[in-house]
């Protein structure tokens, strides 16, 4: 079977990565599964400047999932390059950085710094639920959304791929925006907005009130916005939310993704992405698929 996939010109070996914000950036989980049989290393988000993050408590589970309100902490883009980037090199796999900021600025700054850079892929989060600034502000309004995507162009090197807020009334205006703006390619959906609250302490489970809500009971509502955007745009997507077995990457696959992102399962099983990219392989054998976009899509 050719497990190759191709998104904006960068041949993955698979089409499996990991989903921002739940890998580190690849060290932390280097000891649980070897990073070299992944498509692609996605980096939690990197800024310009080192991020605190949002006050704790942070993270909260929920039924058939979890809330994080992290707000990208982060330790700034001259340590990553120094340590994280030299890190990933050492792994026969693409990478991807995950670019992070609260004005226009701030993301063209760290694009044009990853530029000479030895990185694949830049994905831009327009779509963190958990930053009062810049990206959520980007990531809900069509206009917005193309001008930091153009904005950012001018800068990269690299394919830009752009993460979509599912926090939208229709995320194929969204879809449609980046790409009008320049966008190589699509990621998503991120986390949607959600709340919970601890009846016995009469309080907020988060300090910051809101969080994003991840995991297997998101994936219904992702694989219906991956099925609406590729219907909608001519960029390739890289789909996520609630992926936890192959059969759930399938899915997205079939619905028009060309590759898929793990991202809360990683905290539960973190050999998980290794299982699924088997798991890709030996669907494909079963029912005779040759490559990986031969499955794209097929489901209309």
């Amino acid at each position: 079977m050719d497990m190759r996939v191709n998104i904006a010109g960068v041949e993955w070996k698979n089409p499996v990565t990991v989903a921002s914000g739940t890998f580190g950036s690849g060290a932390e989980f280097c000891d649980f599964v070897d990073l070299s049989k992944l498509g692609a290393v996605t980096t939690k988000g990197v800024a310009n400047i080192p991020w605190e993050g949002n006050p704790t408590p942070r993270v909260a589970e929920t039924y058939g999932g979890m809330m994080n309100a992290v707000g990208l902490q982060n330790p700034g883009i001259d340590l990553f390059c120094e340590r994280d980037i030299p890190f990933l090199r050492q792994h026969d796999t693409k990478i991807i950085v995950n670019v992070c900021g609260r004005s226009k600025e701030d993301y063209c700054e760290v694009v044009e710094r990853l530029a000479s850079e030895d990185v694949d892929m830049l994905e831009i989060n327009i779509s963190c639920p958990n930053v009062k600034e810049g990206g959520i502000a980007f990531g809900q309004n069509p206009k917005a959304a193309e001008e930091i995507t153009s904005a950012v162009k001018k800068y990269a090197k690299q394919p830009v791929i752009m993460k979509l807020s599912p926090n939208v009334t229709d995320i194929t205006e969204m879809a449609k925006a980046v790409e009008a703006g320049g966008a190589d390619a699509v990621s998503l959906i991120n986390t949607l907005t959600g709340m919970k609250i601890d009846v016995h302490r009469r309080a907020f489970a988060l300090a910051n009130k809101t969080g994003g809500v991840s995991g297997p009971a998101i994936k219904p509502i992702a694989v219906r916005m991956v099925y609406q955007v590729a219907n909608a745009v001519n960029i390739p997507i890289i789909g996520m939310g609630g992926i936890s077995t192959a059969e759930d990457a399938i899915e997205f696959i079939l619905a028009g993704a060309s590759a898929v992102s793990v991202g809360t399962a990683n905290f539960i099983n973190p050999g998980v992405t290794a299982e699924i990219v088997d798991g890709i392989e030996a669907y494909m054998k079963k029912y005779q698929f040759e490559t990986v976009k031969d499955m794209v899509g097929i489901v209309k």
